[in-house]
């Protein structure tokens, strides 16, 4: 039997008025009614392709706070680019909203008034459900999970051809320098990391792998934990690094300690950021194309049919340089 509005407010005890603003994305309800009604449908099974929609005018573009740093700009700022670029040509507003778990995200989402949401990089899962139940399309970009739509560059890909890349110069103990397991980027990128070993018959040493914590002063982590695998007792001669920034402070922290790159150690990163190119050695790093993740985020909320889920996965390329091989 089809679930109506009136099924909705029966099982609520609220108004068809109040079921009808609060499904319709209307002004003057709470945001706990609105979020109480969609968990509502939601379980009584209730047709949302019934809702008409109409043209996406604001795009929200949402930020956690986490990546709203000087070392992940590099990475942000050009799928940030590519979403405003796309949304110019669609006749779109795009706001920016930096959000972190503590603070009132929808009230701060509400204030914006989008009609869509792109959520860029890691999120926790209740902060996504909570945006969800909104009802509004919503696309993640280079993040993952279970039946939301998301668009994210090949990670494990990268993270495979990064490492082959060093075994196939002839290192011996490939080293990772990870961050937080809880991002699916990072999740993929290790496993990666570990399948390219595993196929070439090489010991996987947890001994050589370090994650690294986010927090303000990570560029310290960073040094530390190189420190700490150079003073091993068969230090590395090789280090993948999970982004470039952490890449380009492990190069330092080798040059400082007096060993040469790649002669000594060699070093390769993830995401090709313009300082990739520009170092002393060039970095080696995994090629993401961050405008287009932006770009196809918008075209996939425009797009995509609402309950939909949709995963897109952008191809990556490995770009080699002077930190990895004496060969150029």
């Amino acid at each position: 039997m089809r679930v109506t509005i009136r099924d909705i407010a029966k099982t609520t005890g609220l108004s068809l008025g109040t079921i009808s603003r609060a499904l319709k994305n209307q002004s003057g309800l709470t945001e706990s009614t609105r979020m109480r009604v969609f968990e509502v449908a939601r379980q009584l099974g209730y047709d949302f392709s019934k809702l008409k929609s109409g043209r996406v005018r604001r795009i929200a573009f949402l930020l956690h706070r986490q990546h709203n740093t000087l070392s992940s700009s590099p990475f942000f700022s050009p799928v940030l680019h590519g979403a405003e670029a796309a949304c110019r040509r669609e006749g779109i507003a795009l706001s920016f909203v930096a959000i972190g778990p503590a603070e009132p995200v929808m009230e701060q989402i509400r204030v914006h008034q989008p009609d869509a949401i792109l959520c860029a990089g890691f999120f926790e899962p209740e902060i996504l459900h909570a945006i969800r139940a909104a009802g509004k399309p919503l696309v993640l970009i280079d993040m993952y999970l279970d039946d939301f739509t998301s668009i994210n560059p090949d990670n494990r890909l990268g993270g495979y051809l990064a490492t082959r890349h060093l075994i196939q110069s002839g290192r011996k103990r490939i080293a990772m320098l990870s961050g937080p397991s809880a991002h699916y980027s990072i999740q993929e990128r290790v496993h990666g990391f570990r399948k390219a070993l595993y196929d070439a018959k090489m010991l996987a040493n947890p001994e050589l792998e370090i994650a690294i914590a986010h927090h303000a002063n990570e560029e310290a982590s960073v040094k530390k934990a190189m420190l700490k695998l150079l003073a091993m007792t068969q230090p590395p001669d090789a280090v993948f690094c999970y982004n470039d920034n952490t890449a380009l402070t492990a190069m330092h922290a080798c040059l400082d300690a007096g060993l040469k790159i790649p002669h000594d150690i060699a070093i390769v990163g993830f995401d090709n950021i313009s300082a990739a190119a520009k170092s002393n050695p060039p970095l080696t790093s995994i090629h993401v194309d961050k405008k287009a993740l932006g770009e196809e985020g918008v075209a996939m909320l425009l797009c995509t049919a609402q309950g939909e889920a949709v995963d897109k996965t952008l191809a990556v390329q490995l770009m080699v340089r002077e930190s990895s091989t004496d060969d150029l």
